[in-house]
């Protein structure tokens, strides 16, 4: 087995799920969360045996109750509308997305129009757009920056949804440069570290792969993009999974090398569950393949920072990339 690494939880996603452990344990349940906080059913079924409710918009939740955004951010119209229902609003928005509409904030306020390189209906895209309605445009994938129209090629800025194939977002660019030659760049990479890092590895790991594996949810944009890197990179098959028990014999047949991943919002014991199953299946040679260290580390949201003795607790979470 070749192992890709980094793998599985990023600083964002460790910060999130850790916000809604923390509201519990100083508010008690119920704690609303509004949509998944981050997209991985494990998590979501664990957090909600520990008293998590997740909703899928604000009017669900009981006026005064807590609620917390999850990490793909949310639009102002959502915070309005929390605000307006006398919620108490936890805010487990990623910084790195945080930073992307503040982006569309400023670019709008200049009188930008923004190309958002994002998958139309992701809560992400939906969040970030929110920031600035009349400016936004959604480019869905490469071949829609062939048709896209703008008011003023020469008032033109790009940017992305953090979670994307970095080398399909590269090529949008590309096609959108050819048709708006002024067309200016985000001031600092919008795709996150982790994202990065995990395509990355898997892409070393793809091409000495028969198999590769991606543990991840369905509706992970991070995970399901590992599998067509990999795919895209020399891996013979690849397939995503969210638990150990999807891995089908018939996949294994013929298979000498198995490269294994994760997504940025799988916890590591679903990982080492696909570990030991293949183990089992006669594959008990691991090597780990690292592209990358992680050292980045992000407070938890500022609504959690007071303890119950009124104490501040700073503790910062996740990894950032060294590579």
């Amino acid at each position: 087995m070749l192992l890709a690494s980094p793998r599985g939880y990023c600083a964002g996603v460790d910060r999130a799920v850790i916000a809604v452990e923390k509201a519990l344990e100083r508010f008690g349940a119920p704690v609303y969360v509004r949509k998944q906080i981050v997209h991985n059913i494990h998590v979501v079924t664990e957090l909600e045996k520990k008293g998590a409710v997740f909703v899928e918009e604000v009017d669900e939740v009981p006026p005064g109750a807590h609620v917390v955004f999850s990490a793909h951010g949310v639009s102002p119209a959502v915070v309005n509308a929390a605000s307006d229902r006398g919620l108490r609003a936890i805010d487990a928005t990623c910084p790195l997305v945080t930073k992307v509409h503040r982006e569309a904030v400023r670019f709008a306020r200049d009188d930008y129009e923004i190309l958002l390189i994002g998958h139309v209906g992701h809560e992400e895209v939906e969040g970030t757009a929110g920031e600035a309605p009349d400016h936004v445009t959604i480019v869905n994938s490469p071949e829609e920056a062939d048709t896209i129209e703008v008011r003023d090629p020469s008032k033109v800025v790009w940017l992305s949804q953090t979670t994307l194939s970095v080398d399909e977002t590269m090529e949008t660019v590309r096609r959108l440069r050819v048709r708006f030659p002024e067309l200016q760049d985000p001031p600092s990479d919008d795709i996150c570290y982790a994202t990065q890092n995990r395509q990355v590895a898997i892409k070393k790991v793809a091409k000495d792969a028969d198999l590769v594996i991606v543990v991840g949810s369905a509706n992970s944009s991070n995970s399901v993009r590992l599998v067509e890197v990999a795919l895209e990179y020399g891996a013979k098959a690849a397939y995503r999974v969210d638990y150990a028990d999807e891995v089908e014999q018939a996949w294994l047949e013929g298979v000498e090398t198995v490269g294994v991943t994760s997504g940025a919002s799988v916890p590591e014991v679903l990982v080492q569950q696909v570990l030991d199953d293949l183990a089992a299946a006669g594959y008990r040679d691991v090597q780990e393949v690292r592209t990358a260290e992680e050292d980045l580390m992000f407070s938890l949201p500022k609504e959690l920072r007071q303890d119950a003795a009124g104490k501040r607790d700073d503790r910062a979470l996740g990894g950032r990339s060294r590579s």
